[in-house]
């Protein structure tokens, strides 16, 4: 009889358990019939309690966000390993998830918790060789500062997070510059996990349409090489095909503002300042998942939901050969002489789509009396349009053997160290010939865009010179894993260089100037002692009105080309050894 008794003790205790564990993970947005996203404290403690179930789900607390929480990351694996470093040895893929970049597109916050949970309890088949990693709610502080209005346009949920972070940056704007303390642990955890794949998910509404899902892949020209040729070519259609078959259909991102797709469109660049195009930078292979505002929340979550599942299938499937290009990318950048900094759309090339949308047309605003755009839900359409997705390098240059960086020049030291760059601290004084540029011409932002006033049309000028480097000076060669960042850092021509984000502005700045009733008999002296300099200095003025009309600029102009200017001046402190 007692044993009978306990037999039926562990009966009822165990459907107990079975029951506590099946109904306990129900989400937030599950419980609210697909209406609501969770608060940044129901995805914590969800994704804790998980972990105390099952021991295939670990959550850590990696680093600190602007908002002084800490931010998390959460890693399935089916071998309940957890330390990365073993997790390569045992030849797995991994795929790391963000989510809330954007708080107020909260669809990947949601969705992966579902799919992480069901997952572990065999709802769905569970990848052997993929491990999950996924950051739960990226930006913190935008999660927390809620709101039911910020997102004007967006069809749910009731209340949702705000753009900024708890400093009002956009952390899809940072990823080069690091201002937040949410991008620094970021990039902590990317180098950490160092994934193979990495989706973002977001929301989007550039125009309206059919789909409820669109997908902005890391452009595959920028990608380069075989791997770029793989996403473009087996990736992104895999991943639309095996949507098809679950009902699901899916296109590139429609990136346009106030104008029909039906005209055609591009690619969005994904430049290294967002997330895709910094995980590029490491052959990561990228892509943001972006769900159109305008769709029923349930449904945008339940897509987003599909499209990761069928991520890890394909992961699952062809990790093999995911690891074998990646391994190579790195060997075909630097095989090569140059490197591409800057793109501009190859309009030879062009991709068909087969694009569902409404028809859209102008009518006269009620309000401003212009033209206004207008779609027609009652008329769907599917028409053939133009998608220009192939680019081509605008500006390129010759890869050096290694940088040299004055280790004054802390912040860009902090930063590279940051992303995993090796670097080698001079022992002793040294004379080095290295490369210099001189910034010869930029052009600056008239508006502030993330806290900078970004450079932009950076021309330069280089010579060589024997420069006397200090004990303590850091050499950076290029023939390393972290290469394209490196170079797509520092080089003050491409688009998210260091120098393009006012790292350098200091030497922009002339630091010494002249008194002209001193300098006016000196700079005499020098056109007498230099006739070549003199006829120059005539021409000048003969031909250049604005100069001839402001004789300060004149004598400025011959300080410029006289000894007493000082070096500093527009010159990079960063060198190129070649």
């Amino acid at each position: 009889m007692r044993k009978v008794l306990s037999i039926l003790v562990l009966i009822v205790c165990w459907n107990h358990s079975a029951g506590q564990t099946s109904k306990d993970f129900e989400t937030h947005f599950e419980k609210s019939n697909g209406l609501e996203t969770a608060t940044y404290q129901q995805t914590i403690k969800f994704y804790y309690n998980l972990a105390e179930v099952y021991p295939e789900i670990s959550i850590k607390a990696i680093g600190e966000t602007d908002s002084g929480e800490p931010l998390h990351l959460v890693t399935l694996n089916l071998d309940a390993v957890f330390d990365f470093s073993k997790i390569k040895e045992h030849d797995k893929r991994i795929l790391l998830i963000n989510n809330g970049i954007h708080p107020g597109e909260s669809d990947g916050i949601d969705a992966t918790m579902m799919l992480i949970r069901d997952i572990v309890q065999g709802k769905i088949e569970a990848p052997k060789q993929t491990v999950l990693a996924t950051i739960p709610i990226y930006n913190i502080g935008g999660s927390l500062n809620r709101n039911s209005t910020t997102r004007t346009n967006q069809n749910g949920p009731k209340e949702y997070g705000f753009r900024g972070n708890a400093r009002n940056y956009d952390l899809n704007r940072d990823f080069i510059k690091c201002d937040t303390k949410n991008t620094r642990t970021f990039a902590r955890i990317f180098h950490l996990v160092k994934p193979d794949v990495f989706i973002d998910n977001h929301v989007s509404n550039g125009a309206d349409y059919q789909y409820t899902l669109t997908h902005v892949f890391t452009q595959h020209n920028k990608m380069g090489n075989d791997l770029g040729d793989y996403i473009h070519t087996e990736m992104m259609p895999t991943l639309k095909q095996k949507l098809l078959e679950k009902n699901w259909d899916i296109t590139p991102y429609v990136n346009i503002f106030n104008q029909v797709p039906e005209e055609g469109f591009s690619q969005f660049m994904d430049y290294p300042r967002y997330s895709t195009g910094y995980a590029t930078l490491f052959n990561c292979l990228g892509v943001m998942v972006e769900t159109h505002m305008l769709k029923p929340y349930k449904q945008r979550v339940e897509g987003t939901y599909e499209l990761m599942k069928s991520m890890i299938d394909i992961t699952e499937e062809q990790g093999d050969k995911i690891s074998e290009l990646r391994n190579s990318a790195l060997a075909n950048f630097q095989s090569k002489k140059t490197y591409p900094l800057d793109w501009i759309i190859d309009t030879t090339k062009t991709t068909t789509l087969n694009f569902k949308g409404f028809e859209g047309h102008f009518i006269e605003s009620k309000i401003t009396g212009a033209n206004r755009l207008k779609y027609d839900r009652t008329k769907p359409f599917t028409k053939k349009i133009s998608y220009q997705n192939y680019f081509k390098p605008s500006l390129e240059v010759k890869i050096p053997d290694a940088y040299i960086i004055p280790q004054g020049w802390h912040n860009v030291i902090d930063l590279l160290k940051l992303n995993a760059v090796k670097m080698h601290v001079l022992e002793r004084d040294s004379t080095i010939t290295v490369e210099s540029y001189k910034i010869e011409d930029y052009k600056t932002r008239e508006m502030p865009f993330e806290g900078h006033y970004l450079h932009y049309k950076v021309t330069v000028s280089k010579n060589n010179q024997n420069i006397t480097f200090k004990k303590g000076d850091v050499i950076i060669k290029t023939a390393q894993p972290s290469f394209r960042y490196i170079i797509e850092t520092l080089e003050p021509q491409a688009p998210d260089s260091f120098f393009n984000w006012n790292f350098f502005d200091t030497i922009l700045q002339q630091k010494e100037w002249v008194s002209p009733y001193v300098w006016e008999d000196l700079a005499l002296k020098i056109l007498d002692k230099n006739p070549k300099l003199k006829v120059e200095f005539e021409e000048k003025k003969k031909n250049e009105k604005d100069f001839t009309d402001q004789w300060y600029a004149q004598l400025d102009w011959i300080h410029k080309q006289s000894k007493y200017y000082e070096k500093a001046h527009l010159q990079y402190p960063i060198y190129r050894l070649n």
